[in-house]
């Protein structure tokens, strides 16, 4: 078998040891790697009801049979726990060298537990494990915090670390490598609640795969195909060219989610960043797209994507493209999911502007309440910050009135940048995702923009292909391979398994992989089921369902609550689950779950 050590690290803070523990061919076969076998994982490692934030939760690091090879964009990691922020399943991937090292290091996953006496570092090479003090690294942001361990411990290795969002248990706190972010849901919060400020990883064990020769064609055949027009996209703009295409499309939530169209998205513009603000164009570690685009502000320079451009911009009905980027900025180094905080603060200010929140005449636009709200949300710095770094859904719950209506959130995690009336397969994908609203792990959206849906008059039909989306998403966060890759596949299923077909020595077949992401999919569920799921959780904010959207003159976007749950229905039946949304013990069999 190649692609895999078979097996994984399992770290006890308490204790301070450390064991392997064997991978079974039959789970990395099932599971893959990545969210899959991190999910399989959190399942075993994670006790049922556990809270997110006591020594006994788990924290997954996990690794894929792709990383380590020369396959393009195959750099990935994926860090797996149960949320804080939303007490379910959650997952969150992030890119580049953490993922290479922490491989040579010796073990397919690394198995977090319990948590240090005071703050502390883990250190991993080549299986070792020691525990030193984080000293004066506790308290530094995430920038800082690299650089100093870099000096410390060497170019050999590589850290994830948290800032003093996740020290203070930020509930959206972030993991953070090389100013990338294992961003949505709190994972940050899980491991300061460890005590940990940061994992370092290094080592020479490096896993041999199947077929050399081939997986080196495959490599600059992919390598090649990355060149084309399907990932265009990323290298002339980025992510932020978006704004104006969800602009026109009255997609673009504005003023937390009161309007879909911005009136300054000129300014804020991909177009205009990169003419006014650019200055590089990046690449992760074994990466030939290079998306990442730097840009800067009158604080520095930072690496700036769409969703961060809209919860930062128009969402909070700011247009200074200076303050966004500052905000930005702010956020990478304190550890804030962008997303989670630019959603947290509009709803504050519209709670604000409505006389439920004393919040120092806090309003929409307002750049500079922003960017000081932000350092203090970080580290809990007064009843307000205390209270925004809750997330949206604690926060409307403490405030009381109509809040909870408006309160941006599936789950309690905060909707990213698609405006659910306008691309109605969307908000089928927020309302039933596994993490709560999100993009990444239900690409329903691109339906909406295709000839096949019609995105203001969502359907039971509609439904049934976002299955297909969710499936295709799940395989690529489990083998791991960049999204952005995902245009250039003809044939997504079937190069796939061709892929790990020369990497890991197995027969695998396209229809094989189908099922192991609808696999991959219902272990999600199941999980959360565990954790107390029910499908009253699988809906929107009421402001959604109620309240219609401009989109001309005239003329709204209205979606219904049982238009909504039509879809909802038909995805259960699409997935094979039962009327309420629970998975039969005849499926949990067939799919192979019964070790869950």
């Amino acid at each position: 078998m190649g692609g895999y050590h078979g097996r994984y690290l399992r770290i006890d803070l308490n204790s301070g040891t450390a064991n392997y523990v064997v991978l079974p061919e039959s789970v990395l076969r099932r599971f893959l790697g990545g969210v899959g076998l991190g999910t399989w994982l959190l399942h075993h490692e994670s006790p049922a009801g556990v809270d997110p934030l006591a020594r006994e939760a788990a924290l997954v690091f996990c690794f894929s049979p792709l990383v380590g090879t020369s396959l393009t964009t195959s750099a990935k990691f994926a860090v797996v726990a149960k949320s804080p922020l939303t007490f379910r399943l959650n997952d969150a991937l992030s890119s580049s060298h953490f993922a290479l090292a922490g491989k040579r290091s010796g073990a397919d996953a690394l198995v977090i537990v319990g948590a240090c006496a005071a703050p502390s570092v883990l250190v991993i090479e080549d299986g070792a494990v020691r525990i030193e003090p984080a000293g004066e690294l506790w308290g530094l942001d995430s920038d800082e915090t690299t650089k100093q361990l870099g000096e410390l411990f060497g170019p050999e290795f590589h850290s994830a670390v948290i800032g003093p969002a996740g020290e203070n248990l930020v509930r959206y706190a972030t993991i953070s490598h090389a100013n990338r972010h294992a961003g949505r849901g709190g994972l940050g919060a899980v491991m300061g609640s460890k005590r940990l400020k940061a994992v370092l990883v290094a080592g020479t064990q490096r896993v041999p795969v199947a077929d050399p020769a081939r997986v080196l064609a495959a490599s600059r055949d992919l390598s090649q195909r990355s060149f084309g027009p399907a990932t265009a996209k990323y290298r002339e703009l980025g992510t932020v060219s978006n704004l104006l295409t969800f602009n026109r499309l009255h997609a673009l939530p504005t003023r937390n989610f009161q309007q879909g169209q911005f009136e300054q998205a000129e300014s804020l513009s991909g177009e205009s960043l990169n003419a006014t603000r650019r200055v590089a164009r990046e690449s992760c570690a074994s990466c030939t797209i290079g998306c990442e685009h730097i840009y800067s502000s009158s604080d520095g320079n930072v690496r700036l994507e769409y969703e961060s451009l809209f919860a930062l911009g128009p969402l909070c009905g700011i247009g200074d493209r200076d303050i966004v980027l500052r905000a930005a900025r702010i956020c990478d180094r304190l550890g804030l999911d962008t997303i989670s905080a630019g959603a947290t603060v509009a709803f504050a200010m519209e709670c604000s502007e409505r006389g439920l929140l004393i919040a120092d005449g806090l309003r929409f636009g307002d750049g500079q309440a922003l960017l000081s709200l932000l350092p203090r949300i970080a580290r809990r710095g007064d009843s307000l910050s205390d209270l925004l770094a809750e997330g949206t859904r604690r926060a409307a719950e403490h405030i009381g009135g109509d809040a909870p209506d408006f309160a941006p959130h599936v789950k309690g995690l905060e909707l990213p940048g698609y405006e659910p009336r306008t691309l109605q397969t969307m908000a089928l994908g927020f309302a039933v995702g596994s993490r709560g609203a999100d993009h990444n792990r239900s690409g329903a959206y691109e339906l909406d923009f295709s000839a096949t849906t019609d995105r203001l008059h969502g359907s039971p039909e509609a439904a049934a292909l976002a299955t297909d989306t969710e499936d295709r998403a799940a395989l690529i966060d489990s083998m791991i391979l960049c999204k952005f890759l995902r245009g250039v596949f003809t044939d997504f299923f079937a190069e796939s398994a061709d892929l790990l077909r020369i990497v890991t020595g197995w027969d695998i077949t396209a229809d094989e992989l189908r099922m192991t992401a609808r696999r991959i999919v219902t272990a999600k569920k199941l999980y959360n089921v565990r954790e107390g799921w029910t499908n009253s959780e699988d809906t929107l904010p009421r402001r959604f369902l109620s309240e219609g959207l401009s989109i001309g003159v005239a003329t709204e976007a209205t979606l219904t609550r049982e238009r909504l749950q039509s879809m909802i229905d038909a995805y259960y039946a699409a997935r094979g689950w039962n009327p309420d949304g629970q998975v039969s013990e005849s499926l949990i069999g067939d799919l192979q779950l019964t070790d869950l």
